[in-house]
């Protein structure tokens, strides 16, 4: 049985860039998730401990949710290029040749993302002033993140 790609009945738009708005509006949605999916972790991993609290700092749990994020957003990237708040807002990450993102590029582009973010959202608000509408971690990670449109019938 053949796998059909979750962006097959979209198109991207000659890799037409996503606009701040689009970019955070899928953030949101995506942080709402992850939150979720950690919190469902966290669960689970205070019921195996005995309904004991886990110590602020511990490294394993730190760590473990670090993991869970890196392959939360690593999974959406490298298979079909879109997270669920990507797919609401329409759009998609792509390597700079419009192709396949690989799993080293998507995890460089989960820790550039940070960078990006930690100075007040300096990388994001970059975008602005940045003449091919790009991200700091954009450039870093060298993908994009364009716009998709349904297919036209």
């Amino acid at each position: 049985m053949l796998h059909e790609s979750p962006i097959s009945t979209l198109e991207v738009r000659h890799l037409e860039p996503a606009t701040l708005a689009r970019r955070l509006a899928a953030l949101i949605y995506d942080a709402l998730v992850l939150a979720a999916v950690l919190t469902c972790f966290t669960l689970i991993a205070v019921l195996f401990r005995g309904f004991r609290p886990i110590e602020p700092a511990t490294w394993w749990f730190d760590t473990s949710l670090i993991a869970i994020s890196v392959v939360f957003y690593g999974w959406f990237w490298t298979h079909g290029g879109q997270t669920l708040g990507m797919r609401a807002w329409r759009i998609r990450v792509v390597g700079r040749d419009g192709g396949d993102v690989p799993w080293s590029r998507a995890i460089g582009r989960f820790f550039a993302a940070w960078l990006s973010a930690l100075p007040v959202g300096l990388g994001y608000w970059w975008s602005l002033i940045d003449t091919e509408n790009l991200c700091w971690h954009d450039r870093l990670s060298r993908t994009l993140l364009v716009r998709v449109v349904p297919k036209s019938p």
